[in-house]
Order: structure tokens, then sequence, then C-alpha cells
């Protein structure tokens, strides 16, 4: 098993899941300032043609693709901190995933936005919600195509609490 050192002065300043003495912790957020807190997020599906249009016609196997999907990464992004670790619980106001068919790439493509006025942002709600409902499009389009690439999943845009805003690319605030 490797480990790796890290000396206490850096864990303690710059790496801040870390203790003192290297151990992984739960950030302690309670002196911050409570902010709005948006995160919007994106991935992709790749898939054929032919499974695509069976996904819009709603004819796939398992029945409503993009309804079962969208509804799975609402479910996913309140869920957040039971699948990733040290993510603290947070009062979510608003998840909206859009899924959008893009038929001349033959993929749907997947946005999530989340919203909570609190002490920690909600990066990670955002991509969870994403990624969850990109496995949900997989799972409910498997018979069609094993071969579906889930891919490109990124933050797009932050903003609220103590970093300021960000969009990707570059900040949005300088």
């Amino acid at each position: 098993m490797n480990t790796v050192k890290i000396d206490q002065a850096e864990s303690s300043s710059t790496l801040t899941h870390l203790d003192e003495s290297g151990a992984a912790r739960m950030v302690d957020v309670s002196l911050k300032a409570e902010t709005e807190r948006v995160a919007v997020a994106q991935g992709e599906v790749r898939m054929s043609a032919a499974t695509l249009a069976a996904i819009v016609a709603g004819n796939a196997p398992k029945g409503d693709v993009l309804g079962a999907a969208r509804i799975a990464g609402v479910m996913a992004a309140k869920r957040t901190p039971d699948l990733i670790p040290l993510c603290h619980p947070l009062l979510l106001s608003q998840v909206a995933v859009d899924l959008q068919p893009d038929e001349a790439r033959s993929r749907v493509v997947i946005t999530a936005t989340v919203r909570c006025k609190g002490q920690t942002g909600v990066e990670m709600e955002a991509l969870t919600a994403v990624a969850v409902a990109g496995l949900t499009i997989y799972d409910m389009a498997k018979a069609l195509q094993k071969d579906m690439v889930i891919g490109n999943i990124q933050l797009l845009s932050k903003a609220g609490g103590k970093s300021g805003d960000w969009l990707q690319g570059g900040r949005s605030d300088e």
C-alpha cells in the first residue's frame, strides 16, 4: 500500500480536507457566511442514431428514458452526501435536470442546475445529478445498445461563497 506523507503545515493551511495528522476529515463550515449558491454541470451520453431516435420517440423497452433520467438526476443531487465522502448534507432549494437530444451529434446532453442558501457550494450535487442521469439513460436504453458512452461531465459554472463566481474557461468576477 502506498502512502503519501503530507507536511503538517501544508495539510492544515491548503489541504482543507486533511487534519494536522494527514487524516481525511469533513471541513468545518460553521464560520462561513451563508450565501446563495448555484452550480451548473453538464455531460453527455453518446449513442447511435437509432438508439437516440427510439429514446426521443419513447420506444425504449424500459419506457420513458428521459423522464426516468431527469428524476434520477434530481434524486442523486439530494443524496450526494450519501455517495461522496466528506460532502456536507445541504438543504437544496432547486435541482433542475435538463436533457436535450442532439440528433446532429447523436447524443443526449444533460445539464443540471442546483441551488441552495448555505455555507458550502453545490458543485458536487450538480456533477452527481449529471452522472446519475447519464447512468440512468444507459440503464434504460442498454437493451438497444450496449456501447453507449457517458462522458464530458464537467462543471460549467458556480456562484456564491468566498471564492466568488466561476465560469468554465475563467472566473466570471474578474
